[in-house]
């Protein structure tokens, strides 16, 4: 049966104190409401409709970016979540299958969670996700008969009873699209809060012989963001599955509780990664790499085998090969880096491509910015780059060519050649001694 993902998402989060829609602040490097998206792409869905309201063009650009095919429907007033569930109700017409209702503020569901619920809906005509709460505080309260759910209550309606349920409600509905519109359609505001409530259904589910039921997952899963205290907690929340997922699958972490990982850092078994290392965006690493202390990677492929650090620095389109050594305070930057190339002291290559066991001296830099435009710069097979070569691209360096220390190279250098570009050094007998004589002489004081 196909599936269609309804992800709420039109809050202001006026407890974030942030000019930025709640559900566009990050968590992993990616905004809230991708997470929640990601989630549902297990479902393979064939359609998701994101429910927009404040902000609502920055939260239409950001589901379009996670995904392509979404459509954005927008509350214009925000009256519960009945009445923000039926927004999707024109991008689902006509719509045969189930719909799973999520939220943007929600982020940490996991895939597996969801698939459950789908296949929960082989039982019920609706499914609920609960989770035991150690303290229930103001949930919602899953009310039990038996194996079937017979409604849910809002902490704000709750009898004394009623509030000492520990099984609570997520939000999180599955059911048949249509029967999801109609009852949504019939749910009042006969509440604490005067909203409408989309986990009335389930009553008036029941009420019309439709079954209930619940599907459970830990109560991490569930974690809501609406402060930064509880992004906060998210993020942790975040970093501690994404490392024991990591340690499962093969990564050495000497201190994971220091290493920070990204939404989507692909790391293969055998990476060994040592403490306070950040990985931005767009990250993957092969088998055998090692990125060593203090390193931040972001938008970058590192090949199997290579080293990186202490203290590197890899910007987005860094490409580094297999057995690649890049070292202590190097920064790359949109650049190849071939087989076997070292860059290891105090340099910086942007913009460039570098050719296989090519070696680029200390305080090397690519000059690769003339105050308009970028430029390339190109490292034959083999060249070796002496310490504080400054490589004014767009350049061409040969294969198995060297430069000089020191050297301002401004162009190409042929295969197998020494590009020398200083000035020749001229020494001066004894005069190192009377300069220094006639400083102190001039400021006073006795040699």
């Amino acid at each position: 049966m196909p599936t269609a993902l309804i992800i709420l998402a039109a809050g202001a989060g006026t407890r974030m104190r942030s000019a930025r829609p709640k559900v566009l602040h990050p968590l992993a490097g990616a905004p809230l409401l991708a997470h929640a998206i990601a989630a549902g792409a297990a479902l393979a869905p064939a359609r998701t409709v994101v429910i927009a309201g404040h902000g609502a063009e920055a939260v239409a650009a950001a589901a379009h970016d996670a995904a392509p095919g979404a459509e954005v429907a927008i509350q214009h007033e925000q009256r519960g979540t009945a009445h923000a569930a039926l927004q999707a109700a024109p991008a689902l017409d006509g719509f045969a299958g189930d719909a799973i209702v999520l939220y943007g503020d929600t982020p940490l569901i996991r895939s597996a969670t969801l698939e459950a619920m789908a296949a929960a809906r082989a039982q019920h005509d609706i499914v609920v996700l609960g989770f035991e709460a150690a303290d229930p505080g103001r949930y919602g309260r899953l009310v039990m008969e038996g194996p079937d759910l017979a409604r849910i209550v809002e902490f704000k309606d709750a009898t004394e009873a009623e509030r000492a349920i520990r099984l609570c409600n997520s939000g999180v509905i599955c059911a048949d699209a249509r029967t999801l519109m109609r009852l949504a359609r019939r749910v009042g505001d006969d509440n604490a809060a005067g909203e409408y409530y989309l986990t009335d259904i389930v009553a008036l589910a029941r009420a019309e012989g439709l079954s209930a039921g619940v599907v459970t997952c830990d109560a991490a899963e569930t974690m809501g963001v609406n402060t930064r205290a509880e992004l906060a907690a998210a993020e942790s929340a975040f970093q501690a599955r994404a490392r024991a997922e990591a340690l499962a699958a093969g990564v050495t972490m000497t201190a994971p509780e220091t290493v920070h990982l990204a939404h989507d850092t692909a790391l293969a078994a055998d990476v060994e990664i040592e403490p306070h290392v950040v990985f931005g965006p767009g990250v993957t690493v092969a088998s055998g790499a090692r990125i060593r202390a203090f390193s931040h990677l972001e938008g970058c492929t590192i090949g199997a085998g290579a080293v990186i650090g202490p203290q590197a620095r890899l910007r987005p389109g860094a490409r580094v090969g297999a057995d690649v050594r890049v070292g202590n305070f190097v920064e790359i930057k949109n650049a190849e880096l071939a087989e076997g190339a070292k860059v290891n002291h105090l340099s910086y290559v942007g913009d460039a491509s570098v050719g296989a066991a090519a070696n680029i001296g200390a305080g090397t830099v690519t000059c690769n910015y003339d105050g308009v435009s970028k430029h390339r710069t190109e490292i034959g097979a083999g060249a070796f780059i002496g310490s504080d070569t400054m490589l004014v691209a767009p350049v061409r360096v040969g294969a198995e060519a060297m430069t000089g220390s020191g050297s301002v190279i401004t162009r190409d250098v042929p295969d197998g050649a020494l590009a020398v570009a200083r000035a020749r050094q001229d020494n001066k007998p004894g005069f190192a001694r009377k300069l220094m004589a006639r400083l102190r002489a001039a400021a006073g004081k006795e040699s």
